[in-house]
């Protein structure tokens, strides 16, 4: 019987086409938050630093507690096809969600990686599962993530500020290469 298991599952690896194997690049990176009156989109090719297959945007150092009181973000990492013929379609596809809360006083930003129950948990588990360990809880977030997205995020509060004005033109920010 572990024979005959062993051979379909080598048999089924054989047969799969690489494509639905292939791990795409981040393509694009929305930012959500009720701070902004829209969402933030960055398709800028600056977004392919961070890869949902490595640590991407987090120090390895946990956080002991969640922060409290901070501006609080939704982070949704889509995959596509840069320079590929293997695209599982034309289109990103979302493939990784975490939340970001940032704290302008000591101008630092934390990671939470969902995990066990919460919304995105199973969304990011099919895609990698880094373990209990890191799901389902805060971390530190890099330098390279807090300097890439903290300007991004400053334009659009501001730009969300000024049409606080009663103005009848509806904000929109997108971030392109």
């Amino acid at each position: 019987m572990k024979l005959l298991a062993a051979v379909l599952s080598v048999a089924l690896m054989i047969s799969v086409p690489t494509l639905v194997l292939a791990k795409g690049d981040t393509v694009k990176i929305t930012i959500e938050s009720a701070d902004l009156s829209s969402p933030i989109q960055i398709t800028d090719p600056a977004v392919r630093q961070f890869q949902i297959w490595s640590d991407f945007i987090i120090d390895a150092n946990r956080v002991a507690h969640a922060p409290v009181g901070l501006h609080h973000y939704k982070v949704s990492f889509y995959e596509g096809c840069v320079e590929s013929s293997a695209c599982h379609s034309a289109e990103p596809s979302l493939a990784y969600v975490v939340f970001y809360d940032y704290d302008p006083s000591m101008q630092e930003g934390f990671v939470y990686l969902p995990g066990g129950h919460d919304e995105f948990a199973r969304l990011n588990m099919w895609h990698i599962y880094r373990g209990k360990a890191y799901e389902g809880h805060w971390f530190r977030a890099t330098k390279a993530w807090d300097d890439f997205v903290k300007p991004m995020i400053s334009r659009a509060t501001e730009h969300t500020a000024l049409r606080c004005d009663g103005g009848t033109e509806e904000p929109v920010l997108s971030v392109c290469g």
